[in-house]
């Protein structure tokens, strides 16, 4: 079931953490490779999915971070951010589910019009600004009742989830991606 190589038994749920703290044995290479590519994952994505590749709107408001969210960008407890959800499909499969959040200081001037991105891959956009910086990697096993993925695509197993701070001329985002049950390595010509 899990192509994405679990190496041993059947994973527990893990918070997030540095990915230099994950213990070699817990990832496989594919998996590894595929959660530290510094590269673009929807562009990754299409090349795997030889060009069959959505972005699906799950929902973009206006609302209170989560508490390791609000953490990792250093925003107080009552701040509030655009939290942008979308599932990436291939062949009309769910493979990836993310989580953008964009603070309200983050959306002012040159990426003002964040507020109102739609069904675009937010991906292509940062990685095509050449004043793109990221963080590195914070990797966790996302449990089936976290609430970081919405009910709908929770299933009875941990998930691998990534996530990243992206700064673009010295405004801050988060983006976070969880790898779901379809989201194969080697699942097609040009494998994960």
């Amino acid at each position: 079931m899990y192509a994405l190589g679990f190496n041993s038994g059947q994973p527990q749920p893990r918070g997030w953490r540095h990915w230099r703290h994950w213990p070699a044995g817990e990832l496989s290479a594919g998996v590894r490779g595929l959660l530290l590519d510094q590269g673009s994952l929807t562009a990754r994505l299409v090349a795997a999915s030889g060009g069959h590749f959505a972005v699906r709107l799950v929902g973009q408001s206006w609302q209170r971070p989560l508490p390791g969210e609000r953490a990792v960008l250093g925003l107080r407890q009552t701040a509030r951010a655009q939290v942008r959800e979308v599932v990436l499909e291939c062949h009309g499969e769910a493979w990836v589910f993310a989580r953008s959040v964009l603070p309200a200081a983050s959306l002012t001037g040159e990426l003002r019009h964040l507020r109102r991105f739609g069904a675009r891959s937010l991906g292509a956009l940062l990685f095509a600004d050449p004043r793109l910086a990221r963080e590195e990697f914070e990797l966790s096993l996302i449990g089936p009742t976290d609430p970081l993925v919405p009910a709908a695509l929770r299933g009875p197993h941990a998930l691998w989830a990534r996530r990243s701070v992206f700064r673009v001329g010295g405004k801050s985002l988060l983006v976070q991606e969880v790898f779901l049950p379809a989201c194969k390595s080697g699942a097609a010509p040009a494998p994960l």
